[in-house]
């Protein structure tokens, strides 16, 4: 699965931190209106509340002569309005024109941008409110001197009262831009994952955004005390709407951004935080969409690395146990392992195909590993299932143990049980092949052999030699299948019934002789 795939499945429907922002499975035209619609709406409304406010701060609460009077009737009702909608209409089509142009890319979902691309994107906020800022910039330019020519008196009303609806309308601008635009910067994101975070980061863009929305506020007021102090003359009416209204636009305005710039914080924290609750369950196969590019774009990123991480490593185990056998992975990762073993009661079979030679050189090589894989398939299934371990194959013959590394209840009943299962499923498969198979149980040496560099878990004793031993006699039996009486009295009375005991035999290289014991028909 792509990584894309995996960070667009982490968040279910909100894979960038919002549902407003749409699913991940959204097609490339209705995202792209989404996200005209999203960067627009509250631009055009920003600057509307802007003008607003603008209008009640000169109009009724800054001190100062009124505005309100006949002489100004043009100016209020002919110039303003219509600097205030060829502002919106400049912005709207300056913004536009321009976005559209700077993120023409994003229109094709397979493009991945190039460096000069990553660039403009990332600029687009930024230069979004500095396009706000020159149009409110160009309002304090014109309307002031105007207004000042009828009275000198206007002008700080006016450069106080605009500037500080411009740098509200600025700072939520630059949020609602930043917000807008989460689904394109995760793909410049995604196409540069190395890059580190640029710009405040949390603590600066908090900093920022407490100076904007209640500093700024607290500053006028101050500014009024100021105008005040120094002999102006400001009723003690006039003064307390000052308080109130600032006051009110501090609670206010200063909210706003704030709960823009925590959600904006809290929105990567939760993704991440959902993500791990799915990794704690088990599910490595999720990662988050990294759309902050401050430090918890980083913090998304990070935790990305850290599940491919986890992935690569349960890879690397899974790969480990199917070559070593998934007890002796586990074993070997719960403990430091060494060179050596220790002693314990154990099983084993020794499992050996008859006339693979002969086949070997009359058919292709790939037909013969495959039907090689089928016939073990057989093998560790019922190995398994009886708690075995399937510790070695050698060419065409297999190796199981019983109660190592694992240990057992039963050890030789289990393998004597899995032993008379892997017979009944040989006799009733279409295997090509058929085999001896030997069985025998007691005290071996289990542990790791080898060198410090490279060493495999093995097991080392009488019994592993004897089950090899009444393998090689049990390829001339009927049912191809012998043990040792010793190993039958080893296994507790249920097995045992399945068991019958028969003639002694002394095995190539020992010297004692053994019993030999058959499956009951």
């Amino acid at each position: 699965m792509a990584e894309g795939e995996r960070a667009a499945g982490a968040l279910g429907t909100a894979p960038w931190g919002s549902r407003l922002l749409g699913p991940a499975d959204e097609g490339a035209i209705s995202r792209r209106v989404r996200v005209q619609v999203l960067l627009t709406v509250p631009l055009i409304a920003a600057n509307l509340v802007g003008i607003a406010v603008a209008m009640v701060l000169i109009g009724v609460v800054l001190p100062g002569p009124s505005v309100f009077t006949r002489r100004l009737v043009l100016l209020n009702f002919v110039v303003t309005p219509l600097y205030a909608i060829f502002a919106m209409i400049v912005g709207m089509t300056w913004g536009t024109v321009w976005g559209v142009r700077t993120l023409r890319w994003a229109n094709d979902p397979d493009h991945v941008p190039d460096a000069k691309e990553r660039r403009a994107t990332a600029s687009v906020p930024r230069r979004l409110v500095v396009q706000q800022a020159l149009l409110w910039t160009g309002g304090i330019a014109i309307l002031t001197p105007l207004y000042g020519l009828a009275d000198p008196v206007f002008v700080p009303k006016f450069v106080l009262g605009i500037a500080f609806s411009a740098i509200v309308v600025c700072a939520n601008s630059y949020l609602a831009a930043q917000f807008a635009l989460r689904v394109v910067t995760a793909r410049v994101l995604d196409a540069a994952p190395s890059r580190k975070a640029r710009g405040l980061g949390v603590f600066g863009r908090s900093a920022l955004v407490w100076m904007l929305g209640s500093g700024t506020p607290v500053a006028l007021l101050m500014v009024v005390g100021v105008l005040a102090l120094s002999g102006m003359d400001i009723s003690t009416e006039r003064l307390a709407v000052c308080v109130l209204s600032l006051g009110g636009a501090t609670l206010v305005f200063g909210g706003v951004l704030m709960t823009q710039t925590l959600a904006a914080t809290v929105a990567p924290i939760r993704g991440v935080r959902n993500a791990l609750r799915r990794v704690e369950g088990g599910d490595l196969d999720v990662a988050v969409t990294v759309y902050d590019g401050t430090e918890l774009g980083e913090l998304q990123s990070g935790f990305n690395r850290m599940v491919q991480g986890l992935r690569e490593r349960e890879q690397i185990r899974d790969l480990f146990g199917r070559h070593v056998g998934h007890d002796v992975a586990a074993a070997a990762l719960e403990r430091n392992q060494e060179l050596g073993g220790e002693e314990c009661f154990a099983a084993a079979i020794f499992v050996d195909i008859i006339g693979s030679t002969t086949m070997a050189a009359s058919r292709p090589a790939h037909e013969i590993v495959t039907i090689l894989n089928d016939f073990f398939a057989i093998v560790v299934d019922e190995v398994e299932r009886y708690g075995g371990l399937v510790n070695k194959f050698e060419g065409d013959a297999a190796l199981a143990v019983f109660g190592t590394p694992a240990p057992l209840v039963d050890p030789a009943g289990s393998a004597l049980a899995a032993t008379r299962a892997i017979r009944a499923r040989l006799s009733s498969a279409t295997t090509e092949f058929d085999a001896g198979i030997g069985v025998a149980a007691g005290r071996v040496v289990a542990g790791n052999v080898g060198a410090h560099r490279r060493y495999e878990f093995t097991v080392i004793g009488d019994a592993v030699n004897e089950a090899a031993r009444l393998c090689e006699l049990a390829k001339a039996e009927e049912n191809r299948v012998l043990t040792s009486a010793s190993t039958v009295e080893a296994a507790d009375r249920a097995e045992q019934k399945y068991w019958d005991t028969g003639e002694s035999v002394i095995l190539r290289g020992r010297l004692k002789p053994t019993y030999l014991a058959r499956p009951r028909r």
